[in-house]
């Protein structure tokens, strides 16, 4: 998939610049560069360029402290650094693509050097002109994983100024593929191309989604920085927020709609795939021969799975009708039909690969409608589905616990009058109806409980009443938090109940380590065998190198021995080597789910021999159960994955035992052992 541009003439050149998807592609053995290695530049060229980066560098360290007493100019820089890094990584990584006019791309990277001169001496003037401009505008923040600075664009509405009264309507666009879409090349179009939807006296966030990888993972959780970002510095209305993308950015759309439908007041995915297996047969050509863990995680992204939830967010979809990619909407209309709701395709006739203009017409027609009337912040009815707790809540519910991971867990709620006489003719049930699901809140803000107050409202969970629930507050905020104890369902003080279990933010699987600040922590000892020290340095450098490669950011790599509390506190520690070579593991080594010695690693009553075995795993530190320890592992899946992004998904679950006597290969890090889940008490379980 690739970015639709303004002609179809840039959209066949796009194709061939960022490589296609195909059968070509499904060779293991012959796995293309993503991205490519980029064209040489001359050593004056070089040098000039890194003259450039060096020398903005260097203003950006003044700024800081010229700007130390003025935090909100500071808080403006990172609007800087998006230059400043757009052209250092083109430079360290190689990664100019204008192959048959470098010089272009140098006269980019020139430019891009000027407009990081010009606003650090805005900021130093304390004058940032672009922080209340209109139209094409492009900013950064600072992402909370690995302390890189990300960029996006903005369609700022003419109708804006820094004293406009109302709040504005906000619409992310996730882009499609491209494989040549460096910081560079990105921060390009956004100050050159509004895009393909530009509503009227609305705000469009242009989301970079670290890169290309289907706003997955890290990419994901882009949107919310990015959209975080953008309502600290512009008035935008919450229950005015549009999803919409096109490709690659298809399916990005329908998973944001579909694992967030509490959040829009539309979604508008354009072609894409909604799922893995199917549209790897279907676009890829690709036989699948999944494990059984990898068939459970393909819930996780596959959007499929949680149709039912577009109940809750209304969908306007569109292809093309002689385009491969209408697949996404077909399967995901076959699934709605399943759960009674039927899908809005709007259907470009007689087009391939890009929006029929009628067709258009008509998506901006039903879509602003929609959002006309905005979303409904207490809505009476919520139909929810989930398989993990890393997608848990639509406006006012909010799933805790889980019976299974990874199986199908369904919330059916409706607020009605009650029809209890006693209670009089303003009381209010909720009635809902579950399955494998352990542990429910209830939570309307301030002001969200339009409903009579003076009585205190009814909660029936399959067919029984929960007896000592909490009054309506004064300020007509309502939270109730429910867990089944014994089978049944009974109120409790808080969602936590202080003992170790699987919830959000703390389930899993391995790569959910690094949807959070995370500290890749070295080893400095001697490891327990020389050929599981060899592949563990290996594996950690691979690590490094593919976050930059993938998610376009700088891993962040301490030694064992410099690990501080305040690290412990607050990120996630990926823990490379073994109980001998790296102290952080050797001082929680006896709170872990395994043993690791000289003698083997014993997991789940197994013993594998040291010399040639490694266990990877996820699980709470404790030294700090609210966050993750990972051993031995990056995000999971590799380079093959790279070639289509409906196979960037998780290749490994909670834990695995890995058999280094096998290589690494462009799909998995080593022989797989064997692997499976913990329980929803992070206990062991035995595999499949």
């Amino acid at each position: 998939m690739v970015t639709r541009w303004l002609s179809t003439l840039s959209l066949v050149l796009t194709a061939c610049l960022a490589g296609a998807d195909g059968p070509q592609d499904n060779l293991p053995d012959k796995v293309r560069r993503i991205p490519p290695k980029g064209a040489q530049l001359s050593a004056a060229a070089r040098q000039e360029l890194a003259d450039g980066v060096q020398a903005l560098g260097r203003e950006i360290d003044t700024l800081r402290t010229v700007l130390k007493g003025k935090p909100a100019l500071l808080a403006l820089l990172p609007d800087v650094q998006i230059f400043h890094n757009a052209v250092r990584y083109a430079l360290t990584y190689d990664e100019f693509f204008n192959f048959k006019d470098v010089a272009k791309d140098i006269a980019l990277a020139r430019t891009m050097l000027k407009h990081g001169f010009e606003r650090a001496k805005q900021l130093r003037d304390g004058k940032p002109a672009w922080a209340t401009a209109t139209g094409l505008i492009v900013r950064g923040y600072v992402s909370k994983i690995d302390g890189s600075v990300q960029p996006y664009g903005l369609v700022v509405p003419a109708s804006y100024s820094a004293n406009t009264p109302h709040k504005f309507r906000l619409d992310f666009w996730c882009h499609g593929r491209g494989e040549t879409l460096s910081e560079l090349n990105f921060l390009d179009q956004r100050m050159k191309n509004p895009g393909e939807f530009t509503p009227p006296n609305a705000f469009v966030l242009h989301l970079y989604g670290r890169y290309c990888n289907a706003n997955k993972f890290a990419g994901e959780v882009d949107l919310f920085e990015a959209y975080e970002s953008v309502r600290k510095h512009y008035p935008i209305d919450e229950n005015r927020l549009v999803i919409r993308g096109f490709s690659m950015g298809g399916a990005a759309c329908w998973q944001f709609a579909v694992h967030y439908p509490g959040l829009w007041a539309a979604a508008a995915p354009g072609a894409g795939f909604s799922e893995t297996p199917e549209f790897l047969d279907v676009f890829q050509n690709e036989k699948l021969m999944p494990t059984w863990y990898e068939e459970k995680l393909w819930h996780l992204y596959n959007s499929t799975d949680y149709a039912v939830n577009l109940f809750n967010c209304p969908t306007v979809a569109y292809s093309g009708e002689i385009d491969k990619q209408k697949q996404a909407a077909d399967v995901m209309a076959r699934e709605l039909r399943k759960v009674g709701l039927e899908l809005t395709h709007i259907i470009g006739p007689k087009t391939g690969h890009k929006y029929h203009p009628e067709a258009k017409a008509e998506i901006n027609r039903r879509i602003d409608s929609i959002v006309e009337k905005g979303r409904d912040p207490v809505p009476h009815h919520i139909k929810f589905a989930t398989w993990t707790l890393r997608y848990n809540d639509c406006v006012w519910l909010r799933v805790d616990g889980l019976e299974r991971h990874w199986e199908r867990a369904t919330v059916d709620a409706v607020i009605a009058r009650s029809s209890s006489a006693f209670k009089g003719p303003g009381a209010m049930r909720v009635t809902m109806r579950t399955n494998n699901v352990s542990a429910l809140t209830l939570s309307f803000p301030a002001g969200h409980w339009s409903f009579d107050a003076s009585n205190r409202p009814e909660l029936e969970i399959n067919r029984k009443f929960v007896m000592g629930l909490p009054s309506v507050q004064t300020d007509r905020s309502w939270t109730v938090h429910v867990r089944k104890i014994d089978g049944e369902w009974k109120a409790v003080p808080r969602s936590d109940d202080g003992t170790l279990v699987k919830r959000h933010g703390l389930q899993g699987p391995i790569d959910d380590a690094f949807l959070d600040r995370f500290v890749m922590v070295r080893p400095t000892g001697k490891p327990l065998n020389d050929k599981v020290g060899k592949w563990v340095t290996g594996e950690m450098t691979h690590a490094v190198e593919h976050w930059r490669r993938q998610f376009r950011g700088e891993a962040p790599v301490k030694d064992d021995t410099a690990v501080t509390e305040a690290d412990i506190a607050s990120s996630n520690l990926i823990l490379w080597g073994d109980p001998s070579s790296n102290k952080i593991l050797a001082k929680l080594a006896a709170k872990l789910p395994i043993v690791w010695d000289s003698e083997g690693v014993r997991m789940g009553g197994k013993m594998y021999s040291p010399d040639h075995h490694v266990p990877v795993l996820i699980y709470p530190n404790p030294l700090n159960p609210k966050k993750y320890v990972v051993l031995n592992s990056g995000f999971t899946y590799r380079e093959y994955d790279y070639l289509n992004n409906a196979r960037q998904v998780p290749k490994l679950p909670d834990w695995a035992v890995l058999d280094v006597n096998q290589p690494p290969t462009s799909q998995r890090p080593a022989g797989i052992v064997t692997a499976g889940f913990f329980d929803e008490r992070w206990q062991w379980v035995a595999p499949k």
